[in-house]
């Protein structure tokens, strides 16, 4: 992958699909591409194998960096809700912005505005707000508890493997954490 200052490093970009009530990593996708544009489809495909042995996904939230018209069609395709951020949103709105309604949409409006409206309501606000406390800690808790920052193999099917190898382990270790409270 490019790499900033010029020159390019072999990395990769690992992508996890998490459910928002157990926390449990129920999609993995593992790619080399330096964004997230691309990458909705093939973690809809990865949720779409984990849903026929599960609850099927409803919606999908995901930040502004997956933001884009191909990926909310694919959403659609799917039947799933897409909730993906348009833009970086402000941290500190005034208070009156976060307890009103946006104007109605409009019947022209492209999915990507019908998105935006939807992410605008309460309902889309809290739905949106769940990501933070869903993923991130995730993420977070790999990387400084488990001490996951870096991949042992190379090749990206090799990769791939331990990259799930991860996900099983955070898995395992987040069931243990969920089985006195779910019996």
């Amino acid at each position: 992958m490019p790499v900033a200052g010029g020159g390019f490093e072999q990395c990769y970009n690992a992508q996890a699909g998490v459910d928002a009530d157990t926390m449990l990593v129920v999609a993995t996708t593992l790619t080399q591409a330096p964004n997230d544009k691309r990458e909705v489809q093939p973690m809809l495909k990865s949720s779409a194998r984990a849903a026929s042995q599960a609850r099927h996904c409803h919606h999908l939230v995901a930040d502004t960096g997956y933001c884009s018209e191909n990926n909310v069609n694919a959403c659609e395709v799917a039947k799933i809700v897409p909730l993906i951020a348009v833009a970086r949103q402000d941290h500190h709105p005034h208070w009156s912005e976060r307890f009103t309604e946006p104007a109605p949409l409009k019947a022209d409006a492209t999915p990507i505005e019908a998105m935006a409206h939807r992410l605008a309501t309460l309902a889309g606000r809290a739905a949106y707000a769940v990501r933070k406390q869903t993923v991130e800690p995730v993420f977070g808790i790999i990387k400084s508890v488990m001490r996951f920052r870096q991949f042992s193999l190379r090749g990206l099917s090799k990769v791939t493997g331990e990259w799930n190898l991860v996900c099983l382990a955070w898995n395992v270790k987040r069931m243990a954490v969920l089985r006195p409270k779910v019996g």
